[in-house]
């Protein structure tokens, strides 16, 4: 049966998800995202730049009703949506976010308010039959809520998977993102949290794209010449471009270790080709080919439980038209046994 199902949130990304069409025979959402002993909970890691957002919405959109959890320690705060690389309500595509652009910037948001704000949202994403999706680029975040926090440990399983590409290709794909953030105002966007005094040590203004701006923004303020104004702003570029590559470095180092605690329920997706091949078309499939198809077999395992697999090749549609059919005609968890 087709059911509307209208969704609130406390996000920019407020729309109504699109109908849901519940397998035949399933009463309630309970049977596919909750088992007797613990609800099930997706988590979306990846080094900045690589994709997780872009996952976590396609997820939602397959397995719905799903909504999304920011875990990005940064992305939590009020503005900067630009240098923040914020999901826009176009790309939310009507997918309810949670703790994304919800505080105040002048604050710190420590672990343990994520793990308190965390746990809250995946309860009301529970309480109306959802599946919750924690998608963000902080591993200490994550480590803090499935490492150290009892409440998460209990009551919740988890199925992790990691969005990677390879480095040098990652690399050269953050520094043409950092142009387009120039090209889009983020100068300007920066402006508004100057800070004279130079202390980017609290809330949003440690956000890698804004303290690189202090001596150009302090030229401007003192009238330099535009030539030495010019220089100080190529500079600050050029230094947001070599911070994002390290930030890349350091997430991808921490996931290996955290791969090392959860190697079991992680899965590796390597989202390389989706960057390197040419054209909108060609990405596309890549995307689906690599990434997205990967996931919807391992979540429909996680989700369904199946065990017997007949194919290795399946595209996304096949997958779809399972989700959505009267009964699942193949189990595919031979072909997510193959992503770890």
């Amino acid at each position: 049966m087709i059911i509307p199902v209208a969704v609130t949130s406390s996000s920019a990304c407020k729309q109504e998800l699109p109908l849901i069409n519940f397998q035949k025979g399933l009463t309630k959402m309970e049977s596919l995202f909750h088992n007797r002993n613990k609800d099930k909970v997706v988590v979306i890691m990846g080094a900045t730049g690589t994709g997780k957002t872009k996952l976590a919405i396609d997820l939602a959109k397959h397995f719905q009703p799903s909504e999304i959890v920011n875990s990005d320690k940064i992305q939590v705060y009020k503005g900067l949506d630009i240098t923040t690389n914020k999901a826009t309500e176009e790309e939310c595509d009507g997918v309810p976010h949670h703790l994304l652009g919800s505080f105040d910037p002048t604050t710190n948001f420590t672990a343990n308010d994520f793990c308190y704000h965390a746990c809250s949202a995946i309860d009301s994403i529970l309480q109306k039959d959802g599946l919750p999706i924690i998608a963000g680029g902080s591993n200490s975040y994550l480590d803090a809520l499935v490492n150290h926090c009892s409440e998460f440990r209990l009551r919740y399983e988890c199925c992790f998977l990691w969005v990677d590409v390879t480095l040098p290709v990652l690399h050269s794909s953050l520094q043409l993102r950092v142009d387009r953030m120039i090209e889009a105002g983020q100068v300007d966007e920066v402006r508004e949290f100057f800070d004279p005094s130079g202390v980017y040590t609290k809330g949003i203004r440690r956000a890698i794209g804004v303290p690189e701006f202090h001596d150009f923004l302090i030229a401007e303020t003192n009238s330099t010449d535009e030539r030495t104004k010019m220089k100080l702003l190529e500079a600050a570029i050029a230094r947001v471009k070599i911070n994002n590559c390290t930030l890349a470095n350091r997430q991808r180092q921490k996931i290996q270790r955290l791969n090392g605690m959860w190697k079991r329920n992680m899965y590796r997706l390597d989202a390389t080709e989706t960057i390197i091949r040419s054209g909108t078309r060609a990405r596309k499939e890549a995307w689906e080919d690599h990434v997205l198809s990967r996931s919807l077999v391992i979540l429909y395992n996680f989700l369904y439980g199946e065990t017997h697999v007949r194919s290795r090749n399946i595209s996304p549609k096949n997958i779809t038209n399972v989700l959505s059919g009267p009964q699942p005609t193949f189990a595919l968890s031979g072909v997510a046994a193959a992503t770890h």
